[in-house]
């Protein structure tokens, strides 16, 4: 990894989650921003230009996950966006071929989500 910290949004309607995530991100020697909801993430994005990736819950009221890919590609950011979800991700995956990863959240997380994290970063 570089010597400048890789900065990732995390985007959560639950903030103790969205803190979990963020530290397993953290673990892995990452700087995380948490965004609670999709709101505060179009915010975010639009502030803070050092944002390499996003990491967003699926389930949100207001913009899911899937919205706020949408909406972050119109406005042209190209980030990588990897979608978490609580259900099995199988389907989301074939119904959005156009997003970079799709993860359920289960047990596996706390390893699968770094990996997939480097080789996106590394993909980039």
């Amino acid at each position: 990894m570089s010597e400048i910290p890789t900065t990732i949004l995390v985007v959560d309607d639950d903030e103790f989650t969205a803190e979990l995530t963020g530290m397993v991100l953290e673990a892995a020697d990452y700087t995380v921003v948490i965004a609670v909801g999709g709101m505060e993430a179009l915010e975010v994005m639009a502030q803070d230009p050092t944002v390499r990736m996003v990491v967003s819950d699926m389930n949100m009221p207001f913009i899911n996950g899937i919205q706020l890919f949408s909406e972050l590609r119109e406005q042209g950011y190209n980030q990588p966006f990897i979608l978490l979800t609580g259900d099995d991700a199988a389907p989301l995956r074939v119904a959005h071929p156009d997003m970079d990863a799709v993860l359920t959240k289960d047990e596996d997380l706390q390893e699968a989500l770094p990996n997939l994290v480097e080789s996106l970063l590394l993909r980039d």
